[in-house]
């Protein structure tokens, strides 16, 4: 997983914002405000995710292989971040405004309870299992929402600076993902599967609320009740994925959203590698495992 996180690295200027700036003028007022939100929930959350690899795991975690993937990891938060930035920038004129969206967590509620639940985590007395679960949670499901409301908005043939952009930063969360849970079935001291439940249960409830209600989907024209299956779907996959059954036992709502699942090995996601990687990166399988020492 290293050196395929080493083969996808990018950066923001290989990104053309250039025509997003007319693009934005053909939304509605509505439409504008919901995608701030999300940009400003972005922005945010990546530096929270920041803030817990650099604090927590990094520190933490034993394998030199873990520690290279999460320094790695981090370094790919600060584009996400950057890239969220120059979005906001390039959308929002006001000086006062932007400042606000840049503050999000602290000026917006809805952003601030998301927020809020991970920033609990990074200060958690409890052990890194729980604390990987959790962020497992941060990245594979309180993401889900927004990255599926922007490609909604991709099937306009809009903004193509955001959609691209958005296209790379889901494929990194959930190699993210995909490395937190293989992280997890390495550890010896697991959590039980309701420990597991209430938390994937407390991060659906809170992205639910976020993206149906305080937001509100509505606005771009989508569905609450199906978007709210779409993220109940995703920690569905999430909960298998951590050796659970399943929780919702719903289907996937959107056909369009399976090009961007979240379970590593897509369609997508191959279609990515195969066009957005490093030259002879990744080529001997033997280094795309993660090694432990003892400890694990």
């Amino acid at each position: 997983m290293y050196k395929k996180a080493v083969a996808t690295f990018w950066t923001t200027e290989e990104i053309d914002f250039s025509k997003d700036k007319d693009d934005w003028e053909k939304l509605n007022d509505n439409e504008q405000h919901f995608v701030k939100h999300v940009l400003a929930f972005f922005a945010g959350s990546d530096g929270i995710v920041q803030e817990n690899l650099a604090a927590r795991f990094q520190k933490e975690i034993q394998s030199p292989i873990a520690r290279l993937f999460y320094g790695l990891q981090n370094a790919m938060e600060g584009i996400h971040s950057e890239t969220y930035s120059l979005l906001i920038d390039q959308y929002v004129k006001d000086k006062d405004e932007q400042a606000k969206y840049f503050r999000a967590i602290d000026t917006i509620p809805c952003i601030k309870k998301k927020a809020d639940w991970a920033i609990k985590w990074i200060e958690s007395p409890d052990g890194y299992a729980t604390r990987l679960v959790a962020f497992a949670c941060v990245e594979g499901i309180f993401f889900s929402g927004s990255f599926c409301a922007i490609y909604w908005l991709k099937k306009r043939g809009l903004l193509p600076g955001l959609t691209f952009s958005n296209e790379l930063i889901s494929r990194d969360e959930g190699l993210h993902t995909e490395f937190a849970i293989a992280l997890y079935h390495k550890l010896q001291n697991k959590l039980t599967e309701e420990q597991i439940k209430n938390i994937i249960q407390e991060a659906v409830e809170i992205e639910t609320e976020f993206i149906c209600e305080a937001l509100s989907c509505a606005l771009i024209g989508m569905n609450a009740r199906d978007m709210t299956q779409y993220i109940q779907f995703v920690a569905d996959r999430l909960a298998q994925q951590l050796g659970l059954q399943k929780i919702y036992k719903v289907s996937n709502p959107f056909d369009f959203m399976e090009l961007i699942s979240l379970e590593g090995k897509t369609n997508f996601f191959e279609k990515k590698v195969s066009e957005y990687s490093k030259p002879g990166v990744g080529m001997n399988t033997s280094d795309m495992t993660v090694r432990f020492d003892e400890e694990f």
